[in-house]
C-alpha cells in the first residue's frame, strides 16, 4: 500500500502504463516498431557505434574540487556528456563525417558504473554506402586519427 492508504482494494490492480512512460514496455515496443520502419524503408543500418562517456575528459576534470570523485558529481558528468553527444551528433548528421545520413535511431543507456553511453545505427545514403571491410578500417582509422 502506499504511503497513507487505508484500504488493500488497490493491491493486485492492473496497471497500464502509457507509451510515453520512458522505458515502460509500450514505449519500448514503439521504439523497436519505428527502428524497423526506418530498416523497412531504408534498408539495413550501415555503422553501429557508441560513444562512451569518459571521466577523465579535461571538461569534467577542470570543474572536480580538490578529492571530489566522478562518481559523486552525476550533474557534471551528464552535462558534459550531454553536450559531447550534441557536438558528435553535429558531425555525423551536419558535417557528415561518414557521408550524408538518410535515417538514424539512437538510445542513451548508463553502464553500471553509473556512466552514460550511447548506441547508433546510421543508415547512409546510396552514394555513400560502404561495401568492402578495407572502406569501414579507413574510416575508423580516421576517425581514432582526429581524437
Amino acid at each position: 500500500m502506499a504511503s497513507g492508504e487505508t484500504s488493500a482494494s488497490a493491491i493486485g490492480r492492473r496497471v497500464v502504463l502509457p507509451a510515453n512512460f520512458i522505458c515502460g514496455p509500450r514505449n519500448m515496443r514503439r521504439k523497436y516498431i519505428d527502428a524497423m520502419a526506418l530498416v523497412q524503408k531504408f534498408g539495413k543500418p550501415d555503422i553501429f557505434l557508441t560513444l562512451t562517456c569518459n571521466p577523465n575528459w579535461p571538461e569534467i576534470k577542470q570543474y572536480m574540487m580538490g578529492n571530489e570523485e566522478t562518481q559523486n558529481r552525476a550533474d557534471l558528468i551528464d552535462r558534459v556528456f550531454h553536450a559531447k553527444l550534441e557536438q558528435f551528433k553535429n558531425e555525423i548528421f551536419k558535417n557528415e563525417i561518414f557521408g550524408k545520413v538518410v535515417a538514424h535511431t539512437y538510445v542513451v543507456e548508463f553502464q553500471k558504473r553509473g556512466l552514460p553511453h550511447a548506441h547508433f545505427l546510421l543508415i547512409l545514403a546510396p552514394q555513400h554506402k560502404m561495401y568492402h571491410a578495407e572502406e569501414y578500417d579507413e574510416i575508423t582509422m580516421q576517425k581514432n586519427m582526429m581524437r
